[in-house]
């Protein structure tokens, strides 16, 4: 009886040991399980932190106004450049549109004014046959001498001179993007690396985590420059290419309007 008590003794007192054995193993893993978690927070948390030092909003706060009115100049460009291209593109479909219809419409009328109707007001091709009909009227005064075949010539011309010269307005402002928009991110970026260099020449401090971050946000300059000239550049030759079309349209039917009215 005696080494009854004392077995359940040792045994009590042994699953006691074991259940706090388990309680301690149990600690420790949550322990292993919590600190990696942790270890691995920090630096994510020091990855954000010095992702929000540095940036364009950084960029935006700590530069003075010279790179404020570089930043504006870059944003003035990008938005006319979009603001141009929309334009350009929606008035070139209307004129690709109007083509179109004169060729449907005008060259199967009765006569060169029953076609006149048919075309829309605002149509290049209308304003080409109006110009035709009234150079091939009876000139008076100065002009009456002058033979009606080159008066009609020169007269469509001109009109087709002026056509082209109102589908290139804007073109001007694209170049003018394309080709000076790298060269304003540029002198961005060297006017902030000379500011970075000071204020690292007034404190002292020329490690890399000091460099590193004004010179970074002075190369954002540059990126913006090419970002605002690539779509001009772009957009530019796209453009020029559709004028292309939209004036060989013109003159092939400025050439048939003034064999039909030479006709006469």
């Amino acid at each position: 009886m005696t080494h009854a008590m004392r077995l359940s003794f040792y045994v009590s007192k042994l699953g006691k040991n074991v259940l706090w054995a388990q309680c301690a193993l149990g600690s420790i893993w949550a322990l292993a399980q919590t600190t990696p978690v942790s270890s691995a927070a920090a630096p994510e948390n020091a990855q954000e932190a010095a992702l929000e030092a540095y940036g364009v909003v950084a960029l935006l706060a700590q530069s003075d106004w010279v790179a404020k009115l570089t930043l504006l100049i870059l944003l003035v460009m990008s938005v006319g450049s979009w603001f141009v291209i929309a334009t350009k593109l929606m008035a070139q479909t209307k004129h690709l549109a109007m083509a179109k219809e004169a060729k449907e419409r005008f060259w199967v009328a009765n006569s060169v004014q029953d076609g006149l109707q048919t075309l829309s007001e605002k149509s290049p091709f209308r304003f080409l046959v109006e110009v035709g009909l009234q150079a091939n009227a009876p000139q008076k005064g100065i002009l009456a001498p002058v033979e009606r075949d080159v008066w009609l010539s020169m007269a469509l011309q001109r009109g087709m001179s002026q056509i082209q010269t109102e589908l290139q307005n804007g073109l001007s402002w694209l170049a003018t993007v394309g080709s000076t928009a790298p060269f304003v991110g540029l002198f961005g970026t060297v006017w902030g690396i000379y500011n970075a260099l000071m204020k690292i020449g007034l404190t002292g401090q020329a490690s890399i985590d000091k460099v590193a971050g004004p010179v970074g946000e002075s190369l954002i300059m540059t990126a913006i420059g090419l970002a605002v000239a690539v779509p001009a550049v772009l957009g530019y030759n796209w453009l020029v290419r559709r004028n292309k079309l939209i004036v060989d349209q013109v003159n092939a039917f400025g050439s048939d309007l003034h064999s039909v009215l030479n006709a006469k």
